[in-house]
């Protein structure tokens, strides 16, 4: 008599349950993060010169936002299969993308290694800083293996893993060494205005006013000193944002986990359907040593890692 096959084990995806990723990405401070990220990578004009020479920004920037955060929804809480799919779309989407440098009249590929990289390296500190500066106790070691789970994302957007930064130090070197390429050109001040002034519906303007502009101004707020410098406006005092962006975590994170995963298009909730109750992400559980599971970077209470620091690369 043939022995009935086993149901086979529902795919975690790339990162799944036991990673820091799983646990942080849930964080309704990932949307703040997301808007740092954009002020942070217009500051490489190159870079930020292939997305404005591509792609409407200023009437498209909502779709912009939105399909980062459906793509990075979808490497964290989905199937391998639809993550694979997924950086398979980018990278196609990229070879056909050229940009062309105004002084020099040099054309060049948007999928330049080292572009890619910048986009990498700048979302990847955006969410991590700001998620860590808003409440979440994380210790140093979860911090530096979140850097290097995301070696596998970096992987789907066409860079060579062993080239991408592992580590929190390693983040942070990479910092310090193309900072000097950084500058607020035309391209940089195009994304700025736009993002303390998106063009809304008339009936809109005053939500604009009251809430875009705060959500934008903590967002930019978060930014290293030289970001500032660079884009040439000054903001609070670091303890000033600090308290800003704790008191506004925690705002956001009254808001119950379930009624914010409703918003389209669910990648959590599908998540959860897939793998089991178990499998529910919380950023708390960073902070306990049984949340994680056993494996290189595992962190315990007491190793040395201060959770309530954060720093700014530079």
């Amino acid at each position: 008599m043939t022995e009935p096959i086993p149901p086979a084990e529902p795919d975690p995806g790339l990162f799944g349950p036991a990673s820091v990723t799983w646990q942080l990405h849930s964080d309704p401070m990932m949307w703040i993060a997301g808007i740092r990220a954009l002020y942070l990578q217009a500051l490489h004009p190159r870079a930020v010169r292939g997305v404005m020479q591509n792609s409407d920004f200023r009437n498209d920037a909502w779709g912009r936002l939105m399909r980062t955060a459906r793509f990075v929804g979808t490497t964290t809480y989905g199937t391998t299969e639809a993550a694979e799919k997924a950086g398979a779309r980018v990278r196609k989407i990229h070879t056909m993308l050229t940009a062309t440098d105004p002084d020099t009249g040099e054309r060049y590929r948007v999928d330049e290694p080292e572009l890619l990289l910048w986009v990498h390296c700048a979302e990847i500190d955006s969410y991590l800083h700001v998620v860590r500066r808003s409440g979440i106790r994380m210790p140093d070691a979860l911090a530096a293996r979140y850097v290097d789970e995301h070696r596998q994302s970096a992987r789907l957007v066409g860079l060579d893993p062993a080239d991408v930064p592992g580590s929190t130090a390693e983040l942070a070197a990479y910092f310090a060494e193309v900072r000097p390429a950084l500058a607020a050109g035309p391209d940089a001040r195009a994304v700025d205005d736009f993002l303390r002034s998106p063009p809304t519906h008339p009936l809109l303007a005053p939500a604009r006013a009251l809430l875009w502009r705060r959500v934008a101004s903590l967002a930019y707020a978060s930014l290293p000193s030289y970001a500032h410098e660079l884009y040439g406006r000054a903001a609070p005092p670091p303890s000033t944002v600090t308290r800003r962006l704790t008191l506004t975590g925690t705002a956001l994170r009254a808001v119950p986990a379930r009624v914010r995963w409703q918003l389209p298009p669910k990648h959590i909730l599908r998540a959860m359907a897939r793998l089991g109750p178990g499998s529910r992400p919380a950023p708390y559980k960073l902070d306990r040593g049984d949340a994680i599971l056993d494996g290189p970077g595992r962190a315990q209470r007491g190793n040395g890692g201060d959770s309530g620091r954060w720093r700014t690369p530079g």
